[in-house]
């Protein structure tokens, strides 16, 4: 082609060269990135906004949630075990049912009431059923949800919740775990101007300040009120305390009777010999009894929930499920010789206040074996002969491998551990020794920082010897007597041993009759094993008044025969 038509083709505009970009694409490849940035940075930050505190402009309302009357509604029939506690709201109720028939004498409502109690025994159900008796709103708020990371929102908080139940006069505010924002003040290193305290003082001001709240009660819940700071419990704030503790046998046969209501229930099961053989255990605790008791029912395909049942459920939840973990015949005798001088002991020298009810070298929990007493009432408090009785209980598993074996090993870890805790409270606590009635140590209860860097050792080094020599005396005198007990029925040690060989488990009266007649008379009978399935997803030991012992190693130390009593 020559130059002349190329130029002829250039200037008909059939090949006009296109520009490679313009002034508009230019601005907008430079902006689009730091538009996405800003985008994405906004849609974050809004989020966190609202997730905070349902927006910017709400970030200091409060989080309390109110049930409405609509919702299923719990009275005082639905709480039982705790008659004491009900008669003591009761007058709650009655205030913010007819307030002139106490205001006409001149009378004045508590204006804070704080349920305490041991974990699981009904605080916060209690609280329900005041609402529902009283038919008024009812707000429901956890400690927690007023702390935050920003200082003066948690204040800010209880200014807004105090503000709406003013709104809904006359209702109930109820405070769970009261103690995450009511601890004591000064207790750490810091000064007072943390968010913490600061929310602490509103409260203390909202309570009982120049701005009265007629017709707002409020009830708050905790199981430490050894934290609580002074100025929220005197009065005109938390006038009265009302003590919810474990129920007695009467209230514990209550409570599975409003329990059993929802369980199919087999003809033969006697609530009231499961209260009686249930000590120690909260209303939580007996409803997850029933609740095991019908999932067992139906592994085992059965329409109801029989005594069989019951009874594993409650040896469950107390020592663990059984694992049926592969052991090899040596060490099943140690722990069949270890568990039947618990067993032998135990059932000589009891004089009924710990009944012997089971003996098994099933593991269950971290323990191998376990040796089970069954008291026949709630233990409130023990004499130094019960204590000691316990400490030779203790000292018998580690006598009877010794004795049978000429070699001991490590299983008695957690008897040692519970023997030695017993010895030292008999001798530093209780005034058990020859050291006389004299306390000695300081209150462990006390876990603030700074006061653990400053509390001192209040007795002498010589008394510190002289403790040491008392708790030492006491094991070793326990350690004999169970030494002398065992090597004493040595043939009946060996006879409970090879029926544990045999059955695995065995009964409290068997080893009873072992003792008196030789053999075992009455039958032996074994409830079905449960499936292997996710045993090691089940292995939750109970701390309740159930005395348990324990024939485990290092790594599976599980605690030792009794517990010290509350």
């Amino acid at each position: 082609m020559t130059e002349s038509n190329l130029e002829i083709l250039q200037s008909s505009g059939l090949f006009k060269e296109a520009p490679a970009s313009t002034l508009l694409t230019d601005i907008l490849l430079t902006l689009l990135p730091f538009a996405l940035i800003i985008l994405i940075l906004y849609f974050i930050f809004v989020r966190q906004l609202r997730n905070a505190g349902r927006g910017a402009m709400n970030f200091g309302k409060s989080k309390a949630r109110m049930l409405t009357r609509e919702r299923e509604k719990v009275t005082f029939k639905d709480v039982a075990g705790c008659e004491e506690a009900k008669e003591e709201v009761a007058e709650v109720v009655e205030f913010l049912k007819d307030p002139k028939k106490f205001q006409r004498i001149g009378g004045r409502i508590p204006k804070g009431c704080l349920l305490v109690g041991p974990p699981g025994t009904g605080k916060t159900l209690i609280a329900r059923a005041v609402a529902g008796e009283a038919d008024v709103p009812f707000f429901s708020i956890s400690g927690s949800d007023f702390v935050e990371m920003f200082v003066g929102v948690g204040a800010a908080r209880v200014r807004d919740m105090f503000e709406q139940g003013r709104k809904h006069a006359p209702c109930i505010i109820f405070v769970d775990e009261i103690d995450a924002v009511g601890r004591q003040r000064g207790a750490g290193l810091g000064g007072g101007n943390d968010e913490r305290e600061q929310t602490l003082n509103s409260l203390l001001v909202e309570m009982d300040g120049f701005d009265g709240h007629e017709g707002v009660i409020i009830m708050a819940a905790t199981n430490r009120p050894d934290v609580l700071d002074s100025a929220l419990l005197r009065p005109g704030r938390f006038d009265r305390q009302v003590v919810i503790d474990l129920p007695d046998l009467s209230g514990r046969e209550s409570i599975l009777k409003v329990h059993a209501k929802k369980i199919q229930l087999d003809e033969t099961v006697d609530l009231h010999l499961v209260a009686r053989n249930t000590p120690g255990f909260s209303g939580a605790d007996l409803a997850n009894l029933l609740n095991e008791s019908a999932l067992l029912a139906a592994r085992y395909g059965k329409n109801r929930v029989g005594r069989a049942d019951i009874e594993e459920a409650r040896d469950k939840i107390s020592y663990g499920r059984e694992r049926r973990r592969l052991m090899d015949e040596e060490d099943k005798r140690m722990t069949a010789y270890h568990e039947a001088g618990h067993a032998l002991v135990q059932a000589l020298i009891d004089d009924g206040h710990l009944p012997l009810h089971k003996v098994t070298i099933i593991p269950r929990g971290r323990a191998l074996g376990l040796t089970m007493m069954l008291p026949k009432k709630d233990i409130l408090g023990m004499s130094r002969r019960h204590l000691l009785n316990q400490i030779c209980c203790a000292m018998a598993g580690r006598i009877g491998e010794e004795l049978e074996t000429g070699d001991f090993s490590n299983g008695a870890a957690g008897d040692i551990k519970q023997a030695t805790k017993l010895a030292r409270h008999m001798v530093c606590d209780w005034g058990m020794s020859d050291l006389g009635p004299v306390a000695f140590g300081d209150n462990q209860e006390q876990l603030f920082l700074a006061k653990e860097i400053t509390r001192t050792q209040n007795y002498s080094e010589d008394t510190a010897k002289r403790i040491d020599q008392a708790i030492t005396r006491i094991i070793n005198e326990q350690y004999q007597r169970a030494k002398e007990i065992v090597d004493a029925h040595r043939e009946a040690l060996r006879k409970i041993a090879d029926a544990l060989l045999q059955h695995e488990t065995i009964e409290g009266v068997h080893v009873h009759e072992i003792i008196e007649f030789g053999e075992i008379r009455s039958p032996i009978v074994r409830a079905q094993p449960v499936s292997d399935e996710k045993d090691d997803d089940d292995s939750g030991v109970k701390k309740s008044a159930q005395p348990k012992s324990s024939k485990a190693s290092d790594e599976e130390t599980a605690p030792g025969v009794a517990p010290v009593p509350a």
